[in-house]
């Protein structure tokens, strides 16, 4: 009984010398590895210093210490990822400007795909847009200068201006078998971010321009006003290039009553985020029909692709820009700053949006609806047209200010047959009313 004792005594020694030596060994090969890192790290930064040494001893032209530095910056940061990059003094100031002052611009937002300054959509009324530049137009050069390896700041530098002066933008667009130029004068840019419009007595539009601070606000009181006869809203993001994140979840709040909205994920567990919906927050929950486009991005992606995974839109038109990702302007200095991607957006089902986009339900290309006419009606309606004009040489012209002004509100059926896109929302939404008994 003793010697058992004994024996078992020795077996929990050894088992505790075990567990000791693994401890140790454990401990030893974490340190190991942790002295490997710092190792492998200063390695890397004394070579860094070396090659910065012997550009600035044997480069043919003479560049200061400060130049190359100032150029190894934004080499590292824009070779991150298209969003990311190093703000020179000249560059911080000027996206000061642009956040707290009022500046000259186009009107346009840009992004970089697959290399190219590419336009993700102009904003609706501005100079750009009234110039014809389309989403999706590749820009080649900025008054005759290469945007070839121009980040996306230094190209909104360039473009932004006193207002009234002139710019010309050479592009490429699909379908154009060679460069257009494009003559612009910048503007004071200011923007109607939403408004809406009757389609028929019962069926809602509301247009979103962009994500500004009031957009929750603007389609909650577009959508109460209408709401007793509304059976259902027709929802179009087209050409909205995104803006503010909690609009974006404040606009998908108001049609779901339950669930995540959407999160996001960085490296750091410090940057993650989920933003869910509200019951208190829905106002209505008639049948939903988003439109989209390639120049729908960020905060119009999270609110389509999230309103598709909750199946509570059906999503029309073409897949969009693919941009999930959170920016964050850090300051280095006083006068100098990065802007880094420290997070990414996923949606409710837990897919990206960055490079992929949010994919359609239904896919319809832009187009006009091809309408055969019957030409037997062709004399009846001549001879309305005639007898009204008649009449309005006897009783004198309708008060046209009234007309159009009630016009500003209204969605005809030849507006729709113009834009193949919101007839195929109209007559989806249609069928959904008709389904749900409403």
């Amino acid at each position: 009984m003793k010697n058992k004792k004994l024996l078992t005594l020795g077996f929990a020694s050894v088992t505790v010398a075990l567990a000791l030596l693994f401890s140790t060994n454990l401990l030893a090969s974490t340190d190991e590895k942790s002295e490997d890192k710092e190792a492998s790290r200063l390695e890397s930064l004394a070579k860094f210093t070396k090659v910065i040494s012997i550009v600035e001893q044997y480069n043919v032209d003479d560049v200061t210490i400060e130049e190359l530095m100032d150029k190894a910056l934004e080499g590292m940061m824009s070779n991150l990822d298209a969003h990311s990059n190093y703000l020179t003094q000249k560059d911080y100031k000027n996206l000061k400007v642009q956040t707290n002052g009022e500046f000259g611009g186009l009107g346009i937002t840009v992004g970089v795909r697959d290399g190219a300054l590419t336009v993700i959509a102009p904003i609706e009324g501005t100079p750009a847009d009234k110039a014809g530049i389309k989403a999706g137009d590749i820009i080649l050069k900025i008054n005759n200068e290469s945007t070839l390896n121009m980040t996306i700041d230094e190209a909104v530098s360039i473009m932004r201006g006193k207002v009234g002066t002139p710019i010309e933008l050479m592009i490429v667009r699909e379908g154009e078998s060679k460069p257009l130029t494009i003559k612009i004068v910048r503007g004071t840019i200011t923007i109607e971010s939403v408004y809406a419009k009757s389609i028929g007595n019962d069926i809602q539009y509301v247009r979103v321009t962009s994500f500004d601070k009031k957009v929750v606000d603007e389609v909650t009181k577009a959508i109460k006003k209408r709401k007793p006869t509304t059976k259902g809203v027709v929802l179009d993001l087209r050409n909205n290039p995104g803006g503010l994140l909690d609009q974006a979840v404040g606009l998908v709040d108001l049609f779901v009553d339950e669930g995540d909205i959407v999160s996001q994920k960085g490296r750091n567990k410090a940057d993650d985020e989920i933003y869910s919906a509200s019951s208190k927050n829905t106002i209505t929950d008639v049948p939903l029909v988003v439109l989209v486009n390639g120049g729908s991005a960020s905060a119009s992606e999270i609110v389509s692709g999230s309103l598709q995974d909750h199946k509570r839109a059906i999503v029309v038109g073409q897949n969009t820009f693919g941009k999930g990702s959170v920016q964050v302007v850090l300051p280095i200095t006083e006068e100098e700053a990065i802007k880094l991607t420290i997070a990414r957006y996923y949606l409710p089902s837990g897919r990206t949006i960055q490079a992929l986009g949010v994919k359609p339900d239904i896919e319809v290309f832009p187009g006009e609806v091809t309408v055969n006419k019957n030409e037997f009606a062709i004399k009846e309606a001549d001879l309305k047209k005639h007898l009204e004009e008649e009449l309005e040489k006897v009783e004198g012209k309708k008060e046209e200010d009234e007309a159009q002004k009630d016009s500003k509100y209204i969605i005809t059926d030849e507006m729709i047959n113009k834009d193949m896109q919101l007839k195929v929302g109209v007559d989806i939404l249609k069928a959904l009313i008709i389904t749900k008994g409403l």
